[in-house]
């Protein structure tokens, strides 16, 4: 029964988890609270499937029937996570060749990928080392002013490397959309995402220009996952949020220090981790 109460057990830890702390979570909105709870489940689930393949179908404790059911199972979850991958790097490579088929200009003084269109669009587009796309008609709506804070968010997506991060996030997540409060917790990362960069801007443009600049162009069109956008990926309805955000002194734990909070965070990894000790036991 090793193998069974192994794979029932991750699975069940990893919706009490999400059932016991999302509410508050998403109340607290603190970075690596919600960026910890997204994580832990995947990561439980994936070692726990890399445990059972390295154990085998065969074992002193385990049935032959239970084995292979576990087995098989492990390898099916593994295989579809891959396949997911896949295609989502595929994704991620079509944006990169479509837009280098723009021209490349200078931006006040920021190398930038121009786009012929009349919606006002700015995003970093990419894996790790992305490209900033802008559109003509966000240089035609702002002026100088505030398309530098616009400019100033961008680079704090490239500075944090948003692209790269949420690409691997983004994959976590979609392997485990049937868990519960998956949507709500990305949404709520978005979101974070997207005040942490509004909050990165400000240590080099005002405050309440980067907030014009935001209702000015937060109509931009959805982007896909290998984007970060000055518009936001999240609803449009979630504004009020990130211009409080931007006036407010409130702590989002985007700085780096240890807490109760991230001992906690760092206990949930290593309850993740905890299957892969089981390997030693299995014979």
């Amino acid at each position: 029964m090793m193998h069974v109460s192994l794979m029932g057990g991750a699975i069940a830890t990893a919706i009490l988890l999400r059932l016991a702390l999302t509410g508050r979570c998403l109340q607290n909105a603190h970075w690596l609270t919600v960026l910890s709870l997204l994580l832990i489940s995947p990561i439980l689930l994936l070692t726990t499937a890399v445990a059972i393949i390295i154990m085998g179908p065969h074992g002193h404790v385990v049935s032959p029937l239970e084995g292979w059911i576990s087995y098989t199972t492990a390898w099916l979850f593994l295989v579809v996570s891959l396949g997911i991958l896949i295609y989502l790097r595929w994704q991620a490579h079509k944006s990169i060749v479509h837009i280098r088929q723009y021209p490349q200009q200078m931006v006040q003084g920021t190398p930038s990928r121009l786009m012929d269109e009349d919606t006002a669009f700015s995003a970093q587009i990419g894996l790790w080392s992305s490209e900033l796309v802008i559109s003509q008609g966000l240089i035609d709506t702002l002026d100088s002013e505030h398309l530098a804070a616009v400019i100033a968010h961008e680079k704090a997506h490239y500075h944090y490397r948003d692209t790269f991060w949420f690409f691997w996030l983004g994959w976590l997540r979609r392997i485990t959309c049937w868990l519960p409060y998956t949507d709500e917790l990305w949404q709520e990362l978005l979101l974070l995402r997207e005040i942490r960069a509004d909050d990165w801007a400000t240590h080099s443009v005002d405050r309440l220009t980067l907030a014009e600049s935001l209702v000015q162009v937060i109509a931009a069109p959805l982007s896909p996952i290998t984007v970060a956008n000055f518009s936001c990926t999240v609803p449009s309805s979630r504004l009020s949020r990130r211009i409080d955000a931007l006036l407010s002194d409130h702590d989002y734990g985007f700085q780096p220090q240890w807490s109760f909070v991230t001992y906690g965070c760092l206990s949930g990894l290593v309850v993740g981790l905890l299957p892969l000790c089981s390997i030693p036991f299995h014979h």
